[in-house]
């Protein structure tokens, strides 16, 4: 046991002695004194011992089990793995194979493979090889980010403790009785801030559920209800996303009584926020944090002067390269799961510059923006203005190499009129200097996890919505003023219609010789067996388990004029990585032999079709690797999720044997219109070679699919490439 988990629970057994009738977990329904917790520790701890398991997931709403699960789990030295409430059944499932969890508490692990045990709160799966993990690995905090699939940092047990203790000194002036957690306790914040600080103070952690607190879902949040959970718990501190803290002033612009603390954080919060909340007697402080470092890392201290996201916390060293992005080490990740480990400084991708010893944020690094006039804008601080008034729910603001900035905007309702709107987008401009003003704007549908434009944490899907509405952002509102834009321009076309139009319509012959292949038109009727639909999943996990090295050594070789495609090939990296252990989850699932599967030769087509793309790469002109992203994503959203609703119907099969299918016929849908808008960018050599790459694919996968349906695709595939 290392030296920060016993002082945790050196304290507990310090507090059981000083105040053993002293709340300290309260649910609003049943209350535990800290008299009574070490032995609800102790009994979770002995039920985790007797199932022997090592890796849980913690899958529980917000509540008294919650938290003791957690502390057990800590003190008994298991990797605990928080699942947040608002991952969809994939994420759940990658989550599980990823971290290669062997228990699961919380419902909904029968979907996942668990079975139950003697122990009905733990329900177990064997794991014959379970992945390596950074050495130490205490907690792994998943986040997806901008992408749909989780990303999981691997935390130490002390890295969320030290973090605590930083916490606990910086409020200690303020001798806080009472937290309420408005967030949920999966949600790295508010499990260190909510959970170990009151415990390390001797204070109450309020833990109502999450429909008791206002949320419906992962998004939706109803202010009234959470107001009367204040009125209920009286709580001394609260930590507040932006948007919540928008909720709560709005319905009620003065504060409630008792608050002492308001750490707000988790993404910028509009200066105006800040100012109507203070007026208001809100005692708002701003922070900074992130995943990787444990969350908390700076925070503005009460009764100091507000600058910035305020001082480092005594566990962690901040430091502003030349190029603005803010580096940080102490208490850091020891690194991804499933990637190397982290070196002694994390970069945060955060742009920012001191104020004396506080830290002010600028953005980050992949969304600032530069206007035509060379200005540097943070898309973010303009949306949190937008979206500080009640009439704007949701706003993306845009001015790459522009003469003035664009919004996208979403009406809080959707009567709204545009007077209306027009009216909170000139207040918020009111509060910003002119370079950030919005002059042009659109009003536009929901911005959801559903259309692919939000991810499900929340936050924009930025290059998602640029293609969507790239026609209309990019078109040019006047003459430039300037003989040359500061920053990337779009290249000349060279094609009557554009570049992506050219792409589809030049290789329409190839794409409905692929549509016809037998085994996909059966497929959509239903008419496939089940060893078809094995056979298929076998070809797929040969082709699919190369994905990510292609886009690696795409990456890798792409020349200085197309670099701007790295950053996308990371978003499918991030998106793409692991997916050929779904594939052999489904042939599982679906009766069949996955290590075999595996350990077989790939037919002769998909073994070809990989080969080619990886010839195009190292011998030809990389960027065409980008047409077999056409082939695939595009055949996705054409048939994957009819093809698995037929498959369904007609051989009996669970949702978990067709979770490749069903997931990629979704989630290819955004990927299509991130990659329109991606090819819409090329011209001339590169283009060609994405679409002499996207017809072999073509040809070769739909040889591919032949082949499944007879025992001899030899013929088949030399009648393909004639």
């Amino acid at each position: 046991m290392q030296r920060d988990t016993e002082t945790l629970l050196a304290r507990l057994a310090h507090h059981a002695e000083e105040r053993p009738d002293t709340p300290a977990l309260d649910d609003g329904h049943r209350r535990i004194a800290y008299g009574e917790l070490p032995g609800e520790i102790a009994a979770r701890r002995a039920r985790i011992k007797a199932r022997d398991v090592r890796r849980v997931a913690l899958a529980l709403d917000n509540g008294l089990d919650w938290a003791l699960w957690h502390l057990a789990l800590l003190a008994d030295g298991r990797v605990d793995v928080p699942v947040p409430g608002f991952f969809s059944e994939a994420q759940r499932h990658h989550l599980v194979t990823a971290a290669g969890l062997d228990a699961w508490i919380g419902p909904g692990a029968a979907s996942l493979g668990f079975s139950e045990s003697p122990d009905p709160a733990i329900a177990c799966r064997g794991v014959a090889s379970p992945p390596a993990l950074h050495a130490g690995t205490g907690m792994i905090t998943f986040t997806s980010g901008t992408s749909g699939t989780p990303k999981g940092v691997c935390l130490d047990r002390e890295a969320p403790l030290r973090v605590a203790e930083s916490l606990a000194e910086a409020v200690a002036p303020l001798r806080l009785g009472r937290h309420l957690a408005m967030l949920p306790l999966a949600t790295l914040l508010e499990n260190i801030g909510g959970l170990y600080v009151p415990l390390m103070l001797g204070a109450t952690a309020g833990l109502p559920g999450a429909a008791e607190l206002g949320w419906t879902g992962g998004s939706g949040f109803d202010p009234r209800r959470a107001l009367s959970a204040l009125a209920a718990f009286r709580p001394h501190s609260l930590i507040l996303l932006p948007q919540l803290l928008q909720a709560l002033v709005e319905q009620s612009p003065q504060a409630p009584a008792g608050l002492r603390v308001v750490a707000v954080g988790g993404a910028p919060v509009a200066a105006s926020l800040l100012e109507r909340a203070r007026d208001g007697g809100w005692p708002v402080v701003e922070g900074y944090g992130l995943s990787e470092a444990a969350s908390v890392v700076c925070l503005n201290r009460p009764g100091e002067p507000a600058r910035g996201v305020g001082r480092p916390l005594p566990h962690a060293q901040v430091r502003v390269a030349a190029d603005g992005e803010i580096w940080i080490r102490g208490a850091t990740m020891l690194g991804y799961l499933g990637e190397r480990p982290l070196d002694d400084w994390h970069a945060s991708g955060d742009l920012g510059h001191w104020q004396g010893e506080h830290l002010v944020l600028d953005g980050r690094r992949r969304d600032v923006f530069i206007t035509a006039y060379g200005r540097n804008v943070d898309p973010q601080w303009v949306e949190g203005e937008l979206c500080a008034r009640p009439a704007i729910a949701q706003a993306l603001v845009h001015g790459e190499a522009l003469a003035h900035n664009r919004a996208l905007v979403v009406p809080a309702t959707p009567d709204l009129d545009d007077r209306t709107l027009a009216a909170a987008i000139d207040a918020a401009n009111a509060c910003l200097p002119d370079y950030a003003r919005v002059s042009d704007w659109r009003r536009c549908p929901s911005f959801t996890p559903d259309n692919h434009q939000l991810t499900a944490n929340g936050r924009l899907r930025r290059d998602t919505l640029h293609a969507v509405y790239r026609d209309w952002l990019l078109r040019p509102l006047e003459a430039p003023s300037l003989p040359t834009p500061f920053g990337p321009s779009m290249p000349t076309r060279r094609h009557a219609m554009p570049p992506y139009q050219h792409l589809q319509a030049a290789t329409q012959a190839e794409r409905d010789w692929l549509l016809a292949a037998p085994l996909l038109t059966r497929a959509l009727g239903g008419e496939v067996s089940r060893p078809e639909y094995l056979a298929f999943l076998g070809q797929a996990y040969h082709h699919v388990r190369f994905t990510v090295p292609l886009m690696m050594a795409c990456g890798a070789r792409l020349p200085e004029r197309l670099g701007w495609l790295r950053s996308a090939l990371v978003e499918y990296i991030e998106e793409e990585h692991g997916h050929e252990q779904w594939i052999l989850d489904d042939i599982r699932a679906a009766g069949g032999d996955a290590e075999a599967a595996a350990a077989a030769q790939p037919a002769p087509a998909t073994a070809l079709m990989v080969s080619h793309v990886r010839d195009v790469i190292e011998h030809g002109n990389p960027v065409g690797f980008f047409g077999m992203v056409q082939v695939l994503e595009g055949t996705s959203t054409a048939i994957a999720t009819r093809a698995a609703e037929g498959l369904q119907a007609s051989l009996g099969l669970p949702d978990d044997a067709v979770r490749y299918l069903t997931s990629h016929g979704s989630l290819d849908i955004g990927h299509l219109a991130f990659f329109e808008g991606l090819v819409d960018r090329l011209e001339g050599e590169d283009l060609a070679a994405v679409i002499d790459t996207a017809k072999m694919v073509y040809r070769l996968y739909g040889a591919m699919f032949r082949g499944i349906t007879a025992h001899d695709a030899t013929r088949e595939l030399a009648d393909a490439l004639v």
